[in-house]
């Protein structure tokens, strides 16, 4: 009776279907089912997405200007770099660094394009070894008078060049990495470049500002001019022939000397050097010495090719550690005298205005 008064008072539970969710409390997280996933998902997203659009179009106007301000320095640097090389001719690092890189030409050589990195590279060593060694102010009159002059010198060298790459190559001329190293052996066994690795490093680095890798490179472009010039000088090459065929036939050495040599200091005189040879004298190639301390006294040389010349040697007589010598010169023809008809022929335009101080 008393449970039937009571239950009166107390509410009756409301009866909720399966499929019916009840109402979250105020305060509580939505309860997610299977049924309202896609709904709290767009719910979110759509929230999300005022946050997500300016940022996404932040980011584009962010690559725009650094894509604008990337092609606003490059044309300005480029620009730079041009007057630099064409209208002040700077041959400073950071200008000769970016003609290492980017293939500007200072003049065309016939069909070739001569690079400007060319020419910074053997004006360059020139104003280290004056600037550092001849202690010479090229601020000064007399230094600028001097600089103009060696821009010309250097810029005619290299425009030569190109006209003797473009000799060696219809002559299938080359020189190989080898031949270059070859070189150097042989100098340095005559301690003419240092006595060391170390010595020699310095000697380049000190005098021109070289690597030893910019020395083989010199030094291979003087190599292939003379190996082309070696080819196509055949009265040069004809006059030794003869000489040497003299010799062999047992002609006095004085005399052919007296008949072929192009040295007018030593002709006269049998081509005597007038002097003691020592491996490490440097008034005589390197090539010359060498082929000389491999005969015995009496003997003579066959031909020698020192790159400027072909010579003939006789071992007169031993002297301790020295020889007494003679020798005959046949001189090479000047390379201008084979490159000349070509420059000629394919004429050379210059990008720069050449200084008249």
């Amino acid at each position: 009776m008393k449970q039937r008064q009571l239950s009166k008072f107390i509410p009756k539970r409301r009866r909720t279907s399966k499929k019916e969710a009840p109402e979250p409390l105020s305060g509580e997280a939505p309860r997610i089912t299977n049924e309202t996933v896609a709904v709290h998902r767009e719910e979110v997203l759509s929230s999300a997405r005022k946050y997500i659009y300016p940022l996404q179009h932040s980011k584009h106007k962010i690559v725009l200007i650094s894509t604008a301000l990337f092609v606003a320095a490059f044309i300005s640097f480029f620009t730079y770099c041009v007057l630099a090389l064409y209208r002040f001719q700077t041959n400073s690092s950071l200008v000769y660094g970016v003609s290492q890189v980017v293939p500007f030409p200072i003049a065309k050589a016939g069909p070739d394009y001569v690079a400007y990195e060319n020419y910074l590279f053997e004006l360059r060593h020139y104003v280290h070894y004056y600037e550092t060694q001849q202690k010479l102010d090229f601020t000064s009159q007399e230094g600028k008078q001097q600089l103009a002059n060696y821009k010309k010198q250097a810029l005619n060298k290299v425009i030569s060049d190109a006209y003797v790459k473009q000799l060696a190559k219809k002559y299938k001329v080359s020189v190989s990495d080898q031949e270059v190293n070859n070189a150097i052996t042989l100098v340095r066994n005559q301690n003419r470049l240092g006595a060391n690795e170390k010595g020699f490093e310095d000697v380049l680095k000190d005098n021109f500002g070289w690597s030893v890798n910019d020395f083989k490179r010199s030094l291979k472009e003087e190599m292939l001019a003379q190996k082309v010039v070696a080819t196509l000088d055949v009265t040069t090459q004809n006059r030794a022939k003869a000489a040497l065929a003299e010799l062999n036939s047992g002609a006095d050495f004085a005399a052919v000397a007296a008949k072929y040599s192009d040295d007018g200091s030593t002709k006269g005189n049998g081509g005597d050097y007038g002097f003691l040879v020592d491996q490490t004298n440097r008034d005589i190639p390197a090539q010359v010495t060498a082929a000389l301390f491999q005969l015995k006294p009496g003997q003579t040389s066959t031909i020698i090719n020192t790159g400027y010349s072909l010579e003939i040697v006789k071992n007169l007589d031993v002297q301790g550690d020295k020889i007494h010598a003679a020798h005959i010169v046949f001189n090479f023809q000047d390379i201008s005298v084979f490159t000349g008809p070509l420059q000629t022929k394919e004429k050379t335009h210059i990008y720069i205005k050449q200084s008249t101080i």
